[in-house]
């Protein structure tokens, strides 16, 4: 349809683009929103992901095989070193403990090596299925999202941007599959070593093992509170870096236009004032992330500190070993580590619960109803079709078409003419049942559409919009689209029907020369033409026109309105017309104004009223002259 009334139309909900956090431009990135319900989120998540309950319980007896292992690496590196001090201590005649036993501690070092061996081989198997987990589960909601977006009606998409849409296909997805593939095992591993090492601990001593907790708990405490203040500034840098990304992608798209209103300057200046915001946010944000390190650290020294002098003395009074003192600084070194990535884990775990949570908003939208039990329509449908008190309004209380009634004979050309907003295309979306009826009917060949199914409904018609649509892809492929059991026959006399087929040759490739993303490679007018070939493959049974022609030279404009002269023979042709002078020949004008037909009849007869059309239509001329 036109962009003018694609944006326009009374009462309907604006959509495009957005240029906040989920707009086009953005980068993959993890979401900073805290869920709104995170208890039913995460219950919903794992009620999703059910099938995988033997994969993660695989995983986690992984990371308690790996944990344990590692558990065991320094309690077996005190033994050895219990061992060496012995040896040294009869070396240096303190004591006699019979020599160094090389035997005992080679077989020592032997264990040692294969309890690290053992730990790495369970890592790697716990990240290989994590891995596998986390891509299934990524696959099947954006398959959900997927199949989801083809059942929802035109009307959900109407009232979000397009930005939305796929900030929830892709970077809430992202950021649930990295935060599975990320801090599952990690969260694993870590409550592992933390109930691990503290058990070691005790094990060697209790009492050093209180002290050590009692300075180390000082760290979780200052974590949290730098995270609080961090996480508010994260989500505005967020927020800024998508904001600054729509911005460009915005100025990059329109360049010719904002070179041509000479509006560079107040560009670059919208431009730095989202750039300095970004850079407030983010140098501030990462300053107080970045202290947590160092907090952890200094705490972590105290700790080793006060671990050491406690330590010491128990060596010296006999009650521990230098080997179990080993043991147990490593054990401490490592139990801040863990500490810290669960509490780094729990700001994440909100990121990934606020992201399932649009994910799951998204598929619990409500879907158009299952209608694949609706009849369907003639296989022989002769194109009558009439439009009984059609009442309509995007919002109920705005009504943008009113008791709109017509009869269009089979073969009629119907052309509907108005001013921007008169509800033109909004009796199209109405007629191939994108939207359904606030009252009255719409019937083809005798059949009410809403009794018939809307795939069979959509099927009966054929469009060709102003706003051309390609998609990246050979010319062949483009034509075929929607027609995939034609020959490449019938792609050629479907290109030559449209005029399209002497402009093909010359192409590098011919039919199978690539059309880039953007279509850019070749002009409007010849994608005009391809969407025309396009519409002569399906064979369609009535037609929807929204006139071509306005942004394309004189000669392909002929070629154009030739092709479709040639598409609309012996077809009920709906044409939505902007330029009042290519309508002359309708058999039919629907004149409209705010949702109601002021005036209906062929040209001659228009302009003989001297009414609302013949203004319209001497108006066109004035403007020419």
């Amino acid at each position: 349809m036109s962009q003018d009334n694609r944006t326009n139309n009374a009462g309907r909900p604006q959509q495009g683009f957005g240029r906040g956090p989920g707009g086009p431009g953005g980068p993959i990135r993890m979401n900073t929103e805290k869920p709104k319900n995170f208890k039913a989120t995460m219950n919903r998540f794992l009620t999703e992901t059910g099938h995988y309950k033997g994969r993660l319980l695989a995983v986690a007896v992984f990371s308690i095989l790996s944990c344990v292992a590692t558990i065991a690496g320094p309690w077996i590196m005190g033994m050895a070193v219990d061992i060496v001090g012995k040896g040294a201590m009869d070396a240096m005649g303190i004591s006699s403990w019979g020599g160094m036993d090389y035997a005992k501690l080679f077989n020592i070092l032997g264990s040692l090596f294969g309890v690290y061996v053992f730990a790495a081989v369970f890592s790697y198997l716990q990240t290989y299925v994590v891995s596998s987990v986390s891509s299934g589960i990524s696959y099947e909601m954006r398959e959900k999202i997927s199949t989801k977006i083809n059942r929802l009606p035109l009307k959900y998409f109407d009232g979000v941007s397009h930005g939305d849409v796929l900030s929830r296909v892709t970077n809430d997805v992202d950021t649930i599959n990295q935060s599975l593939n990320q801090s599952l095992p990690q969260m694993l591993t870590s409550l592992a070593n933390v109930a691990g090492f503290f058990v070691a601990m005790l094990l060697i001593s209790p009492l050093i093992t209180v002290i050590a907790i009692v300075v180390m708990l000082l760290a979780p405490l200052f974590a949290a509170q730098v995270i609080k203040r961090s996480q508010k500034l994260f989500k505005r840098q967020q927020e800024y870096l998508g904001k600054l990304n729509g911005h460009v992608e915005e100025s990059f798209s329109g360049h010719m236009i904002i070179k041509s209103f000479g509006a560079e300057e107040c560009i670059v200046e919208s431009y730095n004032e989202l750039n300095n915001t970004l850079y407030n946010n983010a140098w501030k944000s990462n300053f107080l992330s970045g202290l947590i390190q160092p907090i952890m650290g200094l705490i972590g020294n105290l700790a080793y500190v006060a671990v050491c002098v406690a330590g010491g003395f128990q060596v010296l009074s006999g009650k521990m070993t230098i080997g179990s003192m080993v043991s147990f600084t490593q054990y401490m070194r490592s139990f801040t580590q863990p500490i810290t990535q669960l509490a780094q884990i729990s700001n994440v775990l909100q990121s990934t619960a606020a992201a399932a949570e649009r994910v799951f908003d998204f598929l619990n939208e409500a879907e158009e109803t299952d209608e694949s039990a609706k009849q369907a329509l003639f296989e022989n449908i002769k194109g009558e079709v009439v439009f009984s008190n059609v009442n309509f309004g995007y919002d109920e209380n705005v009504p943008v078409i009113n008791n709109f009634s017509v009869k269009i004979k089979p073969g009629q050309t119907v052309a509907i003419v108005g001013p921007t907003g008169a509800g033109k295309t909004t009796i199209v979306k109405l007629l191939m049942r994108f939207y359904e009826l606030n009252s009255g009917a719409i019937y083809i060949d005798g059949a009410d559409i809403s009794q018939v199914g809307r795939n069979s409904v959509r099927n009966a018609f054929g469009m060709v919009l102003q706003d051309t649509w390609l998609f990246s892809g050979t010319v062949r492929e483009n034509i075929r689209f929607s027609a995939e059991n034609t020959t490449d026959e019938d792609v050629i006399n479907a290109a030559k029907a449209a005029n399209i087929h002497r402009y093909i040759k010359t192409l590098p490739g011919g039919y199978d020369y690539v059309i880039d993303e953007e279509s850019g490679n070749i002009s409007q007018g010849q994608k005009q033409l391809l969407t025309i070939a396009r519409a002569f493959l399906s064979k369609p049974k009535i037609l929807i026109l929204d006139e071509a022609t306005s942004s394309v030279d004189t000669r392909t404009e002929i070629l154009i309105q030739q092709a479709m002269d040639k598409l609309m023979g012996g077809k009920t042709s709906f044409v939505i017309a902007h330029r009042l002078s290519t309508i002359r020949h309708a058999d039919l004008i629907l004149v409209m104004k705010n949702g109601d037909i002021i005036e209906q009849g062929n040209h001659k007869e228009l302009l003989e009223k001297n009414g609302f059309y013949a203004e319209l239509y001497n108006s066109q001329f004035e403007q020419v002259s």
